[in-house]
């Protein structure tokens, strides 16, 4: 059963004020009001500080160890706690909130109304409580009757700060899940991307027992009402790919696929905004007005203007805002059967190519492969980006192996025939350093070209290395784009540099994936 978190705050101590689901206006004057040290920008939107975390602290991340799921759960991806840690360091967040101000966010995870997740999220600070008002379905919005009692609540507490000498984590940080009680406990960090991963985390648990795959991935619509999705890790273009002036945005960055189509199960976008500009990503920095939380953003103090190429702070900047801020959105976000499906990765060793069709064994491979470049600022301790593997696209943020969702997505690909495409965002003429990042022009019309139906028809070479399929011709795209070994100064380079990462990619496979999916080998890189 679902803990009745908000009664036993109460039976731990009087608590100052609690505010059940305040309107934005009345939460960024008390932000403001309360020192949360908050700022009103030029634009209207609410410029925080996240202090010391300005991304998701992965190492600090832990899963309660119940009898009751000990067995499902893919403990070499996720650290366990025992029952204990986890009620030690809730009753000290509850003492800790005692004579506080606390505000209450009763919403939904996940706009098909027949898997939506009541939620409940109880923040310590107006300016978070914001945020995932903007970040989850509003009932207001819905028509939906809000929750009486949540299916899952979040109890946030980013000031308390634990002692992993005396409660058994890593650091001051911890972000606890516990899916026999459906809490998550959060304490130590104020980066609200916890919240939101956290529940995320939380769907990928519970969805594939009511057949539904959750995903991380973004959607969207073209004018023909053909749904397309966007797989991809952050940093990748998720949100920019799919915020595009032509198409119809459902959702940027995590779905659901059911047997009648896709649903979101957000209610608004989480953008990255370093070196942000009005003529590349038009869509969003409009978006950026009163409502928007903005975390980390450089502020000049006087007027209140916005930096967005500054270094100052790390890489992670963001905005929160309601996907309604976005002109031409699906709200609540639902959409058909895929038409198209587009993995994202961003390489930094400038090899694979910017567009490659897949077959579905391919897909297979390179979904649960899962590769692409760490960006800074994503996570603590990353300045420079990173080759890695994050299975599913995704792998933070699943309790499951991924093999349970591979072979859901794989049915789902056959049964509806969908078209799938890698896309690289990173590095051509070099790896990172050298070379350069492909421009998001070229990148929207690739996607505009796979997800319209023009690659189905030109001729396709196949890459010696990667044995990927590369269209000899793409709208709007010049032939040295399309194929990287021409945009290097070197060639022999090059495929020196191909072969090394086909390594990379062939050595993680048969690691982690020989005895569940070792069929697939022949479907990835041949080095």
């Amino acid at each position: 059963m679902p803990y009745d978190v908000l009664s036993d705050l109460r039976a731990a101590g009087h608590c100052r004020q609690i505010y059940r689901n305040l309107p934005v206006a009345r939460l960024v004057e008390m932000s403001l009001a309360r020192g949360e040290n908050s700022q009103l920008t030029d634009s209207g939107a609410l410029r925080v500080s996240t202090g010391r975390y300005t991304g998701r602290s992965p190492n600090d991340k832990f899963v309660v160890d119940h009898s009751q799921y000990h067995d499902e759960i893919w403990w070499s991806n996720n650290q366990s706690v025992a029952p204990a840690v986890f009620d030690g360091l809730y009753n000290k967040v509850l003492a800790y909130l005692a004579g506080r101000d606390l505000f209450v966010f009763d919403g939904f995870a996940g706009a098909d109304r027949r898997y939506s997740l009541p939620v409940r999220i109880i923040n310590e600070f107006a300016w978070q409580n914001i945020f995932v008002h903007q970040l989850f379905i509003r009932p207001e919005d819905t028509g939906w009757q809000p929750p009486e009692q949540p299916q899952f609540t979040v109890l946030c507490a980013p000031g308390f700060q634990a002692d992993p000498a005396v409660d058994g984590t890593k650091s001051e940080a911890f972000i606890i899940l516990d899916f026999l009680r459906r809490l998550v406990l959060i304490g130590g960090s104020h980066y609200a991307g916890e919240m939101k991963k956290s529940i995320f985390t939380v769907c990928n648990y519970l969805l594939p027992r009511q057949g539904v795959l959750p995903m991380h991935c973004s959607a969207n619509k073209n004018a023909r009402n053909e749904t397309s999705l966007f797989f991809g890790l952050s940093g990748t273009g998720k949100t920019t790919l799919s915020a595009d002036p032509n198409l119809f945005l459902i959702g940027d960055d995590e779905h659901g696929w059911t047997d009648r189509g896709i649903f979101n199960i957000e209610g608004g976008c989480y953008a990255k905004c370093i070196r942000l500009s009005r003529e590349n990503e038009p869509q969003i920095w409009n978006a950026l007005r009163f409502g928007a939380i903005l975390e980390n953003v450089v502020i000049d103090p006087h007027s209140r203007s916005l930096n967005f190429d500054s270094e100052e702070i790390p890489e992670n900047t963001r905005a929160g805002y309601p996907v309604t801020y976005i002109d031409n959105c699906v709200y609540p976000g639902t959409g058909g059967q895929p038409r198209t499906i587009i993995f994202l990765t961003a390489d930094a060793f400038g090899v694979l190519p910017p567009i490659a069709r897949l077959t579905p064994e391919q897909a297979m491979y390179y979904f649960m492969s899962g590769y692409t470049s760490k960006l800074a600022g994503t996570e603590r301790g990353v300045t420079e980006p990173q080759a890695t593997f994050s299975a599913c696209f995704g792998q933070p943020f699943l309790p499951l192996p991924p093999v349970v969702y591979a072979k859901m997505l794989e049915d789902r690909i056959r049964q509806h025939n969908v078209r799938v495409f890698l896309l690289n965002t990173g590095w051509q003429g070099g790896a990172y350093g050298a070379g350069r990042r492909i421009s998001i022009k070229y990148s929207r019309a690739m996607v505009n070209a796979a997800v319209n139906g023009w690659l189905d028809t030109v001729a396709y070479r196949t890459h010696s290395v990667f044995n990927l399929e590369i269209p000899l011709t793409c709208p709007g795209i010049p032939d040295d784009v399309l194929y990287p070994s021409r945009s290097w100064p070197n060639r022999d380079e090059y495929y020196q540099t191909a072969k090394k990462l086909a390594v990379m990619f062939t050595d993680n496979f048969r690691k982690r994936f020989a005895d569940s999916a070792g069929h697939l080998f022949a479907a990835g890189p041949q080095p």
